[in-house]
């Protein structure tokens, strides 16, 4: 009986000295971050000097170069390019947009092209503007009201939804089908209410698709104060025009680069954590929160470990993936790629959903993995960081979910998210450098516990 006390006392000690050690490693991670600028400062010229990185632009082709030498100089055990091939969109000239009235006079709006429309050619495309609430409504005026007439989507993203996210994707539908449902019933064009919660002259854009059986129209983005704007104009006067301009154009594929870098485990350097963001980003701003800010976090997961001296028993790779606003070319090409090399990926997580104030993590994947990861909410709950929710991934990594590897996407506060997304108000002067540096510190410090505890 004395043997089993002794033995359980024992346990309990090993127990404490462990998470006193892990409590340990944590804060020296949160204090590095918190005190060293390295990952601010990659980020700052990555947005200043590297900004319009649309997926095939020479922008984008500019920010593999500078990620790669910027991941070459911390003295990894590998830092790769992994070729791919991206479509190549170009937006063209400044949009323009009036709107005409014979009671307003003319009205400039603030418009974005659509990632993937086609333009309206140099004389611009004018035509009467009918508005629809949501797409029953324009089901039901049917082809009679709309054809030869712009359709006018002012769907709101919904204010009273707390988790933005559900709502951007409720609303996002009107974004990526609405000129291929209108063109159905005639529409010559479609204007989109913007997908943001905030009422301001920000248009934000987003990638749409064409139904290859339909004929292609132009669509546009309006800022959410010009939707406002237009809805009110177009009750008093239902004849008014519309008025835009785009020369944006689709041009062949070209080859572009995943960047890929890594410290290679000690003990089962087989087995691979990935932890990335995507390095493309709209080019109507600089692609602070969506996602160089991400990117940024990963590469400073790998500086954190080489600065403290952490040895992790995985490969830890930091990947810059490539096009994943439009095709979602370099998350396939990584995971093609490992398929074709029979590599084990372990555990994946991305970092897209901004760079605001550190909430938890979203983990997926098989059940008793996620129950074992979700216990580390306890390590994080002194940072405030206490959302570790079941469901997690991200667009660049899911491919991976065919190896059976745990999925997690990292989650900021998404209150203010959408107010940046896609737009020209996403800059760098928009990420906190303290919240940013809290989000690096959490997620590497999670991939450190999953890392040590086999998780």
């Amino acid at each position: 009986m004395k043997h089993k006390i002794f033995l359980v006392v024992l346990l309990f000690a090993q127990l404490g000295t462990f998470a006193q050690d892990d409590a340990s490693t944590l804060k020296s991670i949160f204090d590095e971050a918190l005190t060293d600028r390295t990952a601010y400062e990659n980020l700052r010229v990555l947005c200043k000097e590297h900004k319009g990185r649309i997926t095939g632009s020479p922008e984008a082709e500019n920010a593999v170069e500078y990620t790669y030498e910027l991941m070459n100089k911390m003295n990894l055990d590998a830092v790769d390019k992994q070729p791919v091939q991206v479509p190549q969109w170009v937006r063209g000239e400044d949009e323009q947009a009036y709107i005409t009235s014979s009671k307003f006079g003319k009205t400039e709006v603030p418009v974005t092209a659509l990632g993937m429309t086609i333009g309206t050619g140099n004389n611009g495309l004018q035509a009467r503007i009918i508005e629809f609430n949501n797409f029953d409504e324009m089901e039901n005026a049917g082809e009679a009201q709309i054809k030869g007439k712009i359709v006018f989507f002012n769907y709101p993203m919904k204010i009273t939804s707390i988790n933005t996210f559900l709502a951007y994707g409720e609303a996002s539908s009107y974004r990526t089908t609405g000129a291929a449902r209108a063109a159905k019933y005639g529409a010559v064009g479609v204007v989109v209410r913007s997908i943001t919660t905030a009422l301001d002259d920000y248009p934000h854009t987003g990638v749409m698709r064409y139904n290859p059986e339909v004929e292609k129209i132009p669509a546009v983005a309006i800022s959410t104060n010009g939707a406002e704007l237009l809805h009110k104009q177009l009750a008093e006067d239902p004849e008014l025009k519309f008025y835009f301009r785009t020369t944006c154009k689709t041009l062949p594929d070209v080859e572009s680069n995943n960047v890929i870098g890594e410290i290679r485990g000690s003990e089962f350097p087989e087995e691979i954590i990935t932890v990335g963001g995507h390095l493309d980003a709209w080019e109507n701003g600089e692609g602070a929160h969506d996602d160089g800010a991400g990117c940024m976090q990963s590469i400073e997961v790998l500086r954190l470990y080489k600065q403290l001296g952490i040895q992790p028993k995985r490969t830890i790779r930091a990947v810059m993936f490539m096009d994943e606003e439009v095709a979602q070319c370099g998350g396939k090409e990584y995971a093609r790629q490992a398929a074709m090399k029979g590599e084990k990926h372990y555990f994946a997580l991305e970092s897209d959903r901004g760079a605001l104030v550190p909430r938890g993590f979203g983990v997926s994947g098989p059940e008793e993995r996620v129950e074992k990861i979700l216990a580390l909410k306890k390590y994080f709950e002194l940072y405030g960081i206490t959302d570790f929710i079941k469901g997690g991934g991200g667009v660049d990594i899911s491919p991976l979910r065919e190896f059976g590897t745990p999925l997690s996407s990292y989650i900021p506060d998404d209150q203010r998210y959408f107010d940046f997304h896609h737009s020209g108000f996403d800059t760098f002067e928009q990420v906190n450098f303290r919240e940013f540096q809290m989000g690096s510190a959490a997620i590497a410090s999670f991939i450190y516990l999953i890392d040590k505890y086999d998780l």
